[in-house]
């Protein structure tokens, strides 16, 4: 199949790719599903397109507060922010917040021609920094991606009530689909079957994947040839796993710096 859409079909593709079945790739089963999970955690670890922004909600239990913590999915793999909690102490909260009043009364003025835009982003900036001031940052901030764990450092007593809700920005790897269900002919998303895991099975035709992969195997396929190294087989033909390995690691390098170079995230700076 020229076009993976699973698992299977992705490592048939790559042997091909190798010279199978003309040639006789030794490889065993074991070898071949390795690296097949060694290239799909690397396309998701650097490749944009493995890679999708999504908000996340949690309601708080009593053991969040206990530990202050909240255990998050193993796909995440890293938090931008959590939204802020609840009410400052700069203002009441609802109809009194001094948010509130002036969405209100900036609305107003600007359906009248008052004001503009520069005004309101202007006023909202300067109560940002009073709120700074004053009070500080909302809520810090440590996440685990190993432990799925992220830690909010707040008030959690006054500002994080049981059965509260906590929004999480993160980004959440694109899986491929690994189990049974019914596939969606309109989204290309498997419905979810009991006891499966799903997800996108078009991430298997990814190019970059099917390349990565392709080296891989190569690469071990050569390793596993080195010990032959000098051997004649009948036929006059000697065997030279050595060249295929340099091979394939060269093909490796130029992937990977292919990939960093322009699909990964750029990395976030801070400031102060």
């Amino acid at each position: 199949m020229a076009n993976p859409n699973s698992r299977t079909s992705l490592i048939e593709y790559c042997l091909r790719a190798l010279g199978s079945p003309v040639i006789e790739i030794n490889l065993d089963d074991d070898q071949i599903s390795d690296r097949v999970d060694e290239a799909i955690q690397y396309y998701q670890q650097y490749h944009s397109d493995a890679v999708v922004r999504t908000f996340t909600k949690f309601q708080v239990t009593q053991a969040n507060i206990d530990t202050q913590t909240i255990t998050l999915d193993d796909s995440l793999l890293f938090v931008t922010r959590v939204l802020p909690i609840g009410q400052s102490n700069s203002g009441s909260g609802g109809l009194f917040s001094v948010n509130y009043q002036m969405h209100m009364n900036d609305m107003l003025n600007m359906t009248r021609g008052i004001g503009s835009l520069i005004n309101y982003e202007m006023t909202k900036q300067y109560m940002s920094l009073i709120n700074m001031t004053l009070n500080g940052l909302d809520q810090g901030i440590i996440f685990s991606r190993h432990q799925n764990t992220l830690k909010i450092i707040a008030d959690w007593t006054n500002r994080i009530p049981l059965g509260s809700w906590i929004i999480v920005e993160a980004y959440t790897v694109v899986k491929p689909y690994t189990g049974s269900g019914i596939l969606n002919a309109t989204t290309g998303q498997l419905v979810q079957a009991q006891g499966a895991e799903y997800g996108y099975q078009d991430v298997y035709n990814d190019l970059v994947l099917k390349k990565y992969l392709t080296a891989l195997l190569k690469r071990q396929w050569g390793q596993n040839l080195i010990k032959f190294e000098g051997m004649q087989l009948p036929g006059g033909v000697t065997i030279n796993g050595r060249a295929i390995y340099d091979d394939a690691v060269n093909d490796i390098t130029a992937i990977e710096e292919m990939v960093r170079l322009t699909w990964e995230f750029p990395p976030d700076f801070y400031v102060g």
